[in-house]
């Protein structure tokens, strides 16, 4: 931990540690519903889906890696346990149980609609306070309004597709 780095944030850092471990239970759940979703998927247009879900799966994990750098860099220890992401978690986890394309892509876009929210908080909270977590929350933030679109866009398709029928 860098004390000049800890100094810095301008802001009560028990409380950002709070609020970047919550973010980063969120990412682990998003990694594996999106993981766990490309390997069940079925319906029209599955491949497109699980391409996209396998690819989102991999930005969430890199997430995941970054507000983890975060905490350890601002001294926390980020949370440790599956059991710890559960409890921490703002958005929650969609378990892939109904396999249809259309089922998860629900799930998924209201997933990424969370993730939107909480990292335009951190950043919002973040901006005066702690320039190195604010641009880790707009760079994740982008990410996110990125993955929403790209799944808005297929469930789009899938009904063109549907009322073409």
């Amino acid at each position: 931990m860098g004390t000049k780095g800890r100094e810095i944030v301008g802001m009560d850092i028990e409380e950002l540690l709070t609020l970047l471990n919550k973010a980063f239970a969120d990412e682990w759940l998003a990694y594996y519903q999106y993981w766990l979703g490309a390997k069940v998927a079925k319906g029209p247009m599955k491949e497109g889906l699980i391409a996209e879900l396998l690819q989102h799966a991999t930005d969430e994990l890199r997430h995941a890696d970054l507000v983890a750098n975060r905490i350890v860099q601002l001294g926390g220890e980020p949370v440790a346990t599956p059991q710890g992401w559960y409890e921490n978690t703002n958005c929650g986890y969609d378990a892939p149980t109904d396999p249809y394309v259309r089922v998860l892509l629900e799930q998924n876009i209201k997933g990424e609609q969370c993730a939107i929210g909480v990292y335009q908080a951190l950043a919002q909270k973040t901006r005066d306070a702690d320039p190195v977590t604010y641009e880790m929350a707009v760079q994740i933030l982008n990410d996110e309004v990125e993955h929403e679109e790209d799944l808005q866009s297929l469930l789009e398709d899938l009904d063109l597709m549907a009322s073409r029928h």
